[in-house]
């Protein structure tokens, strides 16, 4: 299977169950792969071919800047639905960190595979 990845989005978004995680936009790094057949696009050279991961970041983006989800799990799967409806998507990890949700550590991360088989 072939992978596209998209690494280190950084975006911001209301998330967490505290009150004071709900009044201010905190910052989440996101990391997706994207398992789709290229072979397609390895011969034609054509974007119309391949998986349009520009779409796909501006879809998480959209998601992300307007969620208010209390939890990374959630926020991480309505990624992957969201995802998995991208033409040439045959299956999709998504990665949410939180940075700094732990004291003395960097970051606590959930990651959620799905697929269209």
């Amino acid at each position: 299977m072939d992978k596209i990845f998209i690494r280190d989005l950084r975006l911001k978004t209301i998330i967490g169950t505290f009150p004071h995680e709900r009044k201010a936009k905190q910052e989440v790094l996101i990391n997706i792969t994207l398992e789709c057949n290229l072979q397609n696009a390895m011969q034609s050279d054509e974007l119309s071919d391949t998986v349009n991961y520009k779409q796909i970041k501006l879809d998480i983006k959209e998601i992300v800047e307007n969620s208010q989800f209390f939890l990374i799990e959630r926020l991480a799967g309505a990624i992957v639905d969201k995802v998995l409806l991208t033409k040439g998507v045959l299956r999709c990890t998504v990665t949410v960190d939180k940075p700094n949700a732990l004291r003395f550590s960097r970051s606590v991360a959930v990651e959620i595979t799905r697929s269209n088989r």
